[in-house]
């Protein structure tokens, strides 16, 4: 709070007092100028998402393009070009990997321009708003309610500033500040406004140091990208001892022509590489990520989609969220005989006191304008935890009052008459501020204790025309939506109620503390008001106790603590600073209608790599399956990297790349790498299993100098069509689009056996018709066998 003296100087437009130090006229032009060409500049980089550099880094420096790496290498001295084709295909991989994720890069870059919040700096007197790069040592940051101090500082003003360094510090009870106190950046203001001198800008703040160690961009958690790591770790392990047993039965036991050996090693082992589920993930997140930019949505943390899409809980705040920022004062009740144009002079200058009005003053002020006459001497700005604002006044007339503005059923005593007329209100779901005249000090602990009653100030609130939908989505979903407000619980509950979500509605004065309670009163109730914004923190925390995947969406400062620590945080984009900094996706067009299509493209994402991982993953185990098995028979690898290069293409690669960008609206499912390899393994072995008979039963068929590329021929057209039956599993359920891509292949493959320079080119030719036919049966076998195994899993196997 802050007393205005007898001194205080007078604005000619505004007739509020303004504190002597509002004189500080900032920084002049030449000092910034000076400061500029110093380098005393707050330079510290927003990121929004990795460097071009680090993007090429990423996609190129891998353990498996290593790999792949040095086997091309290998093939481009000792065989023909079309074994080396399987190179050019991972540059090709490796190419769409960066360009799409530049992509991304570009839009999330662009969209964090658009939300980015501007402080606002006075320089030469004058309030101007600029980027967060812009500021200098020195300049004069004008701060209020929901700002987030970008630099670190000195106080400068403070009228009733309060400052919450929980997020830095972890204490939870904002700090009062008064000029000369410190400000750290990455604090925000939670009440109250004032001014701070810059003293540490750039890499110097104390924000900027933290996030040199962890980028305000970490990864939130992320399943799928963990679970494709673990996945990466057993396939080396599994492929380091494979390739050494093959490379010495291939080069030392069996000790054919060399360059012949070196090429079937190298066959052997390309496939064990399942190198496009990375590119794959990362392209699935990075159009992710397009879409949702052309819905202006931010996603902040990419694998954020991926996190909406498993949540089980959203918490929604219901000022900004279900309903609109604005509201109307629809109607004034004057109390104990008050006189009614009295009472609208008190509200008009209860309005201009404040300079940085919430909605709800906002609607006061655009209701009643101020008397000139009223000058304010003394103010208490609004706090979420208060939930009441105030103000000491020299009316025109010579006298001086105390008045107190906020939540009924915390001003008034229980009992009083005045709360069952409010609690009738709140049942219409309208919005009631009570207008006390207080007999205490404002800057007394016990101010509102016997304050008069003197009128109820009636608000209606204009919800948001997408809400009803969207909490109808989330219902069908099995999401299940908790209304959080710091509003009156009955009057919070009517307007969830006009929405269409139905539950108990909680007081939230009245839960317990302890968590594991708190966890059971969450489960039971829908709607919890009076909510202070560490009850906020505490309810998700308690939701997570209980097992819980928790969104939190809001866009006040209240908010803050919840959104930080819920799994996802969504901030519109009209929200307070401290919100966007702090949520994972930003509904930059402040349309809550926007959630179902973050919660789209995340099953889009998961789901699909689900499938393709199981495609990629087939390959990777019946190629160490072979590998081991033609260790132990001591007998040539059935295959050239040309015709694995074919196999992957047609029945993987082409495939896996309209399968994961295709709509999916599969709720997430749990337990990634189980839910893949439970069915990967059996598919794997199945087909390893049939492949290596039809080869040994073609080397016992075939005789002759050209037999080894007849048995090839009859493995690999195995092979394919067990393949092709992995693809039409996982193609499930059929739509024209998916037979076609299927049919397209399978067209694709018969292609390359009936045109002779294709035959010549993948050295690809079937011999006579009772091998070919031996090789069909065994695949139609093991196409009977993989239906009743992957049902038997669906059945018997939990993911």
């Amino acid at each position: 709070m802050t007393h205005i003296d007898a001194g205080a100087e007078l604005d000619p437009v505004h007739p509020v007092p303004i504190p002597p130090t509002r004189r500080v006229q900032g920084l002049s032009a030449a000092e910034v100028a000076e400061r500029i060409a110093r380098g005393d500049v707050n330079d510290v980089p927003v990121r929004s998402s990795r460097s071009l550099r680090e993007i090429v880094k990423a996609n190129v420096f891998t353990r498996f393009n290593a790999i792949i790496g040095v086997l091309w290498l290998i093939m481009l001295f000792v065989a023909p070009f079309q074994d080396s084709l399987f190179g050019y295909v991972i540059i090709a991989n490796t190419g769409i990997g960066i360009i799409q994720e530049w992509r991304a890069k570009k839009t999330l870059d662009s969209l964090a321009v658009i939300g980015e919040a501007k402080p606002t700096v006075r320089r030469d007197g004058i309030a101007t708003e600029v980027s967060t790069s812009e500021i200098v040592l020195g300049d004069l940051i004008e701060i209020g309610p929901g700002d987030k101090i970008v630099v670190d500082g000195s106080c400068a003003e403070a009228d009733g500033l309060e400052i919450d360094e929980s997020l830095l510090t972890g204490e939870a009870d904002p700090v009062v500040k008064h000029p000369g106190d410190e400000v750290m950046s990455g604090s925000f203001v939670v009440a109250g406004g004032g001014a701070f001198t810059a003293t540490k800008v750039g890499r110097e703040a104390y924000a900027a140091q933290l996030a040199e160690e962890a980028s305000r961009f970490t990864l939130v958690h992320s399943e799928l990208r963990s679970g494709i790591s673990t996945i990466l770790k057993y396939v080396t392990w599994m492929m380091i001892p494979t390739a050494i047993g093959l490379v010495i039965s291939q080069l030392v036991v069996k000790q054919h022509d060399f360059k012949e050996s070196i090429a079937r090693t190298v066959g052997g082992i390309v496939p064990m590489v399942p190198e496009g589920l990375v590119l794959l993930t990362s392209v699935a997140f990075a159009i992710g990520v397009i879409r949702l930019g052309r819905k202006q949505c931010l996603v902040q943390e990419l694998p954020a989609i991926e996190g909406l899409a498993r949540i089980d809980t959203v918490c929604l705040d219901k000022t900004g969220t279900l309903t609109e920022g604005g509201m109307d004062v629809t109607e004034l009740r004057p109390l104990q005989g008050a006189d009614e144009s009295y009472v609208r002079r008190v509200l008009g200058a209860l309005g201009e006191s404040d300079p940085r009005p919430n909605a709800s003053l906002q609607a006061i002020i655009a209701a009643y304008p101020d008397s000139e006459e009223w000058r304010c001497t003394e103010s208490l700005p609004f706090s979420s935890a208060r939930k009441y604002s105030g103000a000491s006044f020299s009316e025109g007339n010579g006298e001086s009052s105390t008045w107190l503005l906020g939540a009924p059923d915390v001003l008034l005593p229980a009992g009083d008459p005045a709360l069952a007329e409010t609690e009738r209100l709140n049942e219409a779901g309208l919005r009631v501020l009570l207008l006390s005249r207080a007999t205490r000090d404002l800057d007394g602990p016990e101010v509102k204790l016997n304050a008069r009653p003197t009128a109820l100030v009636v608000l209606e609130q204009r919800l948001r025309p997408d809400a009803t939908d969207t909490l109808r989505y989330f219902a069908e979903q099995d999401v299940k939506a908790k209304v959080i407000s710091g509003d009156n619980a009955v009057s919070v509950g009517a307007v969830a109620g006009k929405l269409g979500l139905t539950g108990s509605v909680v007081d939230a004065r009245h839960l317990p503390d302890e968590k594991e309670e708190l966890a059971k009163s969450l489960d039971k109730g829908t709607v919890f008001g009076r909510v202070t914004p560490q009850q906020k923190r505490d309810m998700v925390g308690a939701l997570q106790s209980h097992g819980h995947t928790v969104a939190m969406t809001g866009d006040g400062v209240n908010d803050v603590l919840a959104l930080k620590d819920a799994d996802i945080g969504v901030s519109m984009g009209s929200g307070s600073e401290a919100t966007r900094a702090v949520a994972q996706i930003v509904l930059l067009n402040n349309s809550f209608s926007t959630l179902p299509s973050v919660v789209g493209e995340g099953r889009r994402v998961i789901g699909n790599i689900t499938r393709v991982a199981t495609l990629f993953l087939v390959k990777t185990v019946y190629s160490v399956l072979l590998a081991i098995l033609v260790v132990c028979w001591q007998v040539e690898y059935p295959f050239l990297p040309r015709h694995l290069t074919l196999l992957s293409t047609l029945t993987i690669g082409i495939p896996a790349f309209f399968l994961a960008l295709a709509p999916n609206k599969e709720r997430a499912q749990p337990h990634f790498v189980r839910r893949v390899m439970r069915y990967s393994i059996p598919g794997g072995v199945v087909a390893g299993v049939a492949t290596f008979v039809t080869y040994l039963i073609a080397r016992h068929y075939y005789t002759g100098e050209d037999a080894l590329d007849a048995e090839t021929s009859a493995a690999t057209l195995t092979l394919f069509l067990i393949s092709m039956w992995v693809l039409v599993i996982i193609a499930r359920p059929y739509t024209w689009w998916r037979v076609c891509l299927v049919a397209a292949m399978g067209g694709a493959f018969l292609l390359v056996l009936v045109v002779p320079g294709l035959q010549h080119f993948f050295a690809l030719k079937l011999v006579g018709e009772t091998m070919p036919w031996i090789a069909v049966g065994i695949s139609v076998v093991a196409a009977a066998v993989l239906e009743f195994l992957w049902r038997w899993v669906d059945r018997r196997v939990p993911a």
